[in-house]
């Protein structure tokens, strides 16, 4: 069986956890790469992982590297954009995690290059890739519940950790998912107008550093349907990812925070362990994100999320900040703000 060498572009939480599904549960690649430019990362991953494993300090040396079929990139969110137009230059299939890009700019710039260098670009919105939600669109698409006319999409981190965040995190990385999960459930409609209300209510404390950690998210689609798109950075109960589509003829409802079906009755009442990482809650789903990815490029076929996917997503994150800074509703025509 033909492998697919792949180079690893980050070996931090996420990177570890990708370069883990490669070497390990994804038999039709190979973990051929590391790189990371913080001294010992590749080394100490790559230990970990397998004998035989190269490793860089410099990610351009690895892009550059002719044995290498696709390259993942999970390095920091602002340098995404630039790492996608790198390794496409020198003709690597490329997964890049969410978000593709920071500024619609960026995203073009993307877009451009990766049409002009024929290489496959998958981004990583994982609930795509969640059975429930994969579910609930195969339904939508067939029509059993009607015509959409209220979606919701929410994210609730379990703990906020360190609030030292970068500016418009909340929509950039965390809701931008939610962005992608109500356009993969409202299919073919586009975003017309885009309202936010967003403060700091886990830590206030650091709002005037610019940290934002509870926002919510109305947007108006071409199709006449609303959605709503809501985030916080501090659920106390558990990793909370859930999704909700309210149609003509129909409802569904996807996500569950359970770490399993097992439900417990005792005398202190009923209750169940909820997952509070989100490698455990989508462990599947980012497993199964990769392996579409290596099968796209293996078989030649198109990648189940596009550029062009991410670019939509980004386009609602960067509408939601403008109606932060402007405090009123931002239209979107075209693919552009105005």
């Amino acid at each position: 069986m033909n492998q697919l060498n792949v180079g690893l572009l980050g070996a931090g939480r996420m990177g570890s956890f990708h370069g883990e599904s490669i070497a390990k549960r994804i038999p039709e690649a190979n973990l051929y790469a590391i790189a990371d430019p913080f001294l010992g990362a590749a080394e100490k991953l790559a230990n970990k992982l397998g004998t035989n494993i190269k490793t860089y300090t410099e990610p351009l040396e690895m892009m550059q590297d002719s044995a290498i079929d696709a390259v993942i990139i999970a390095s920091p969110a602002r340098t995404h954009a630039s790492n996608v137009i790198a390794a496409a230059k020198n003709g690597k299939a490329v997964f890049c995690e969410k978000p593709m890009a920071i500024t619609i700019e960026e995203a073009d710039n993307v877009l451009q290059v990766v049409q002009e260098m024929k290489v496959p670009l998958q981004v990583g919105f994982n609930r795509r890739f969640s059975k429930g939600f994969e579910s609930a669109h195969n339904e939508i698409v067939s029509g059993k519940i009607g015509t959409p006319q209220l979606l919701r999409s929410l994210t609730r981190d379990p703990a906020l950790g360190n609030p030292n965040k970068p500016e418009w995190t909340i929509f950039l990385e965390t809701l931008i998912h939610d962005f992608d999960t109500l356009l993969y459930l409202n299919p073919n409609a586009k975003p017309i107008e885009v309202f936010v209300m967003a403060d700091a209510l886990v830590r206030p404390d650091y709002k005037d550093k610019g940290l934002l950690d509870t926002a919510v998210v109305n947007i108006r689609f071409d199709n006449g349907s609303i959605g709503i798109a809501e985030a916080n950075f501090q659920a106390v109960y558990g990793y909370d990812v859930r999704g909700e589509v309210f149609g003509s003829e129909g409802m569904l409802q996807m996500g569950s925070i359970r770490e399993s079906n097992m439900t417990r009755f005792t005398k202190e009442g009923v209750s169940y362990d909820t997952c509070r990482y989100d490698q455990d809650l989508l462990f599947d789903a980012y497993v199964a994100e990769l392996k579409s990815f290596v099968d796209a490029v293996n078989t030649n076929k198109q990648t189940t999320v596009t550029g062009e996917d991410a670019r939509s997503a980004l386009l609602i994150a960067r509408a939601s900040i403008e109606s932060y800074k402007l405090n009123q509703p931002v239209k979107i025509e075209n693919g552009v703000l105005i």
